[in-house]
């Protein structure tokens, strides 16, 4: 298949694709297993399953798996530019808006914006953890997760936690997991390239840090930081936010006002979530900034997981059915749980509820998404509208 076919098919899907990873991974389900017929039902579980196993943007990793399928790297890379660019030309355009004003934007649009962030991640917590967390297990890894994310102040928390979650889930979750017959059945990567994508992913995640510390550079320093939060995203999209509010709040490139306003944005549009840190890299005061800071930002965020895609295709049959890694998966998700809680309290709801007007509004927005069943894209511009003309 030509690369401009594969390239159109996913631009259209990037134009159209609201609500989110997991609508993301419906619309792919709709596009190329029932209209197409390029996979089997049991193909494409598969292809997710895996994406949901490894750090990173699923939906656009599944995405990525699917464009090489059809046209090897050229099509992975086609795929993935067709399904992001749209969103990364909105959110750029966003961040220049921002850039102009110098970030004095209206500020009822803005209290909009942070509100309904506060509703949306309210919705991913509590959908994440009727999924992950089922039992006293698994809700206790994620409390405690939140509670040392949020009275640690670490460097390295969301790693420490994601790390010694999976640990305990290990050794508490004893009993084996029946193993699954058949596999992918499209064309993989070899081993040899598998290890060595493997490979690639592990020196940069652990030496970029060493070489920012050596260096001093700030491009370094910028490109770890982006990668590192798509390095540890495990769960969807919503869970970057507390990476990336570290790595550039927290480190004073950006405002939280600035930030949160992005993020509720982001809600409001196609595509994947990860487009988000195209917006950071427009407004951060850090290395590079404007069209250079978003495209920089964006490879540095989705690169990670591209990696890790092309480098376990070919040993997913394996790791799928090994007793310990479905063990080790438990406490990793539950405390991906954690994580977002955390972020939930800190900065998003004590940034975005300062009145009591803030949370029956969040209240409102909550119940839209939740018992209404209406359209992110809606629900963020109507808070941010509410909010530009009462606040």
């Amino acid at each position: 298949m030509s690369v401009f076919t594969i390239f159109t098919i996913f631009l259209r899907l990037g134009l159209t694709s609201f609500g989110g990873p997991v609508a993301h991974l419906g619309y792919f389900r709709t596009e190329f297993v029932e209209n197409r017929g390029w996979f089997s039902e049991e193909d494409y579980a598969d292809l997710v399953a895996l994406c949901q196993f490894l750090p990173g943007p699923a939906s656009s990793q599944v995405g990525f798996a699917i464009g090489y399928n059809k046209g090897g790297y050229l099509g992975a890379f086609a795929a993935f530019l067709g399904f992001t660019l749209p969103s990364m030309a909105i959110m750029m355009a966003f961040g220049y808006g921002i850039v102009s004003t110098e970030g004095q934007i209206d500020a009822g649009l803005l209290q909009g914006l942070k509100i309904v962030a506060v509703a949306i991640v309210a919705q991913a917590v509590w959908g994440m953890a009727k999924g992950l967390c089922t039992d006293g297990v698994t809700r206790t890894i994620a409390i405690l997760s939140a509670l040392f994310l949020l009275v640690s102040g670490l460097y390295y928390a969301q790693f420490i936690v994601l790390v010694f979650s999976g640990i305990l889930s290990f050794l508490i979750y004893t009993r084996p997991n029946e193993e699954k017959d058949g596999g992918l059945k499209f064309p993989q990567p070899s081993s040899r390239k598998g290890f060595f994508f493997i490979g690639v992913f592990f020196f940069l995640l652990v030496g970029l840090p060493f070489v920012t510390q050596f260096k001093g550079s700030d491009l370094i320093q910028q490109f770890d930081s982006f990668f590192r939060s798509g390095a540890l995203v495990f769960g969807g999209g919503h869970v970057v936010l507390p990476l990336l509010q570290y790595e550039t709040v927290d480190s004073g490139w950006i405002s939280k006002d600035v930030f949160l306003a992005g993020y509720g944005l982001a809600q409001a549009i196609p595509g994947p979530l990860f487009t988000f840190a195209t917006y950071l890299g427009t407004v951060t005061g850090m290395g590079l900034s404007g069209w250079q800071g978003a495209l920089f930002a964006s490879v540095a965020i989705f690169l990670p997981g591209f990696l890790l895609v092309l480098g376990f295709l070919p040993y997913w049959d394996r790791l799928r059915v090994n007793p310990a890694v479905r063990h080790a998966l438990k406490g990793v998700n539950a405390s991906v749980v954690g994580l977002l809680l955390a972020a939930l309290v800190t900065p998003v709801a004590t940034t975005g509820l300062l009145t009591v007007l803030h949370a029956i509004m969040a209240l409102i927005a909550l119940a839209l998404l939740t018992q209404f069943k209406l359209s992110p894209w809606i629900v963020v511009l109507g808070t941010a509208l509410t909010g530009y003309l009462f606040l």
